[in-house]
C-alpha cells in the first residue's frame, strides 16, 4: 500500500482515515548486555518494508471502542491496538473523545518477527492523535510507545535506525533499499521464550553505527529459534542457497537480500510448494510516514 484513504468529513458527519502499518526487518539484532530489571539491551538495525497490513479508523458517537479484524476470533481487549488506545487515554489523563470503529486488515504474518503488531499500535497512535487533535508530538507518542514493546518507537518515529538500549535510543541511518525474499513459516515464536532461554548469547561486543553498516552484525535471537524450530533452519539453509539469509528478531521469518526485484522473483518463485513468503523492498522512510506526508496529516484543518 503507497498510499491512503483521508477523508475529514463524510454526508453523515462522521470522519474516517486509512493508514498503512509495514512490517520491518532486523538487519542485524545483537544482544549486548543485560540490565538489573531484567531487560536486555540490544544493537539492532531496523529498515521498513513495503509490506503493510492496513487500519480504517471511522469516529463516531457510540463512545465505545470496536476493533474487528480480518483475522478470527481476534482478542479486542488484549490487541496492541486497543492497548494503544487505552495508553494514549492515559497519557492525555482524559476520558475517550468519541467512539471509534477499527478495522485492521492484516497481511503481516504474526508471530514472524516482522513487528506487525507493533506497527499496528504506532498507527492507531498516529492516527488518533490526529483524529482527536491530542496535540502530542512525536516523541511524546514513541514515549507511549515504548510501555507498549521496544520495537513501536521505531514505528512512531518512521526512519530507518541503529536501535540501542532495549530499542528505544534511535538514530537515523541511510541503508540501501534492497529487495527481500522473506520465507514465513508456519511456526509462531514467543519473543519471551527466545529472551528467557539460558543459552541465549547475552554480551555480544559493542559495535560503533560506522563498524555495523560497514561490515553488517548477525542475529543473536537465530541459532537459539533454529535450535527449537526446525522449519526455521530448514528454511535458513534453502535461502542460504541463493543469498545469506538470517532471521528477523525473534523470530520465526526468515529473509535474504537480492539486488533487484527480478532477483528477488526469480528465487521466491522456487519456494518449496509447502513454504509461504512474499518480496518486498526496504525503505528507509515509512510507508505510514510517507503517506502521512502526501495527505498533509498534520497540517492545520
Amino acid at each position: 500500500m503507497t498510499t491512503a484513504s483521508f477523508n475529514r468529513q463524510f454526508s453523515d458527519g462522521q470522519i474516517s482515515l486509512m493508514l498503512p502499518a509495514p512490517a520491518k526487518l532486523n538487519l542485524m539484532l545483537h544482544i549486548v548486555g543485560r540490565r538489573t530489571d531484567g531487560y536486555h539491551l540490544l544493537q539492532s538495525q531496523f529498515q521498513f518494508l513495503d509490506y503493510c497490513d492496513s487500519l480504517h479508523f471511522q469516529l463516531n458517537d457510540s463512545q465505545q471502542i470496536k476493533l474487528v479484524s480480518s483475522i478470527a476470533d481476534l482478542p479486542t481487549e488484549d490487541n496492541l491496538v486497543v492497548k494503544a488506545i487505552r495508553k494514549l487515554l492515559a497519557f492525555k489523563n482524559i476520558e475517550l473523545p468519541s467512539g471509534v470503529d477499527i478495522r485492521l486488515d492484516k497481511k503481516i504474518p504474526m508471530g514472524g518477527g516482522l513487528g506487525g503488531g507493533s506497527s499496528n499500535a504506532a498507527t492507531t497512535l498516529l492516527a488518533l492523535n490526529h483524529l482527536w487533535s491530542l496535540g502530542l508530538s512525536i516523541d511524546q507518542l514513541a514515549d507511549i510507545g515504548l510501555s507498549l514493546g521496544a520495537d513501536v518507537p521505531v514505528f512512531v518515529h518512521g526512519f530507518a535506525a541503529w536501535a540501542e538500549g532495549v530499542g528505544e535510543r534511535l538514530t537515523p541511518i541511510e541503508l540501501k533499499e534492497r529487495w527481500f525474499l522473506v520465507i514465513t513459516p508456519t511456526c509462531h515464536i514467543s519473543t519471551q521464550e527466545i529472551f528467557c532461554h539460558p543459552e541465549l548469547t547475552r554480551d555480544t561486543e559493542i559495535m560503533t553505527i560506522t563498524r555495523a553498516l560497514d561490515q553488517g552484525g548477525h542475529n543473536d535471537c537465530e541459532a537459539i529459534a533454529r535450535s527449537l524450530y526446525k522449519e526455521v533452519d530448514e528454511a535458513i539453509i534453502w535461502l542460504s542457497r541463493f543469498a545469506p539469509a538470517q532471521m528477523t528478531g525473534t523470530g520465526a521469518c526468515v529473509f535474504a537480500g537480492f539486488d533487484d526485484v527480478d532477483q528477488a522473483n526469480a528465487v521466491y518463485h522456487q519456494l518449496p510448494n509447502h513454504w509461504h513468503g512474499f518480496v518486498a523492498q526496504g525503505k528507509n522512510t515509512s510507508p505510514l510516514h510517507k503517506t502521512l506526508a502526501e495527505i498533509t496529516l498534520f497540517s492545520a484543518p
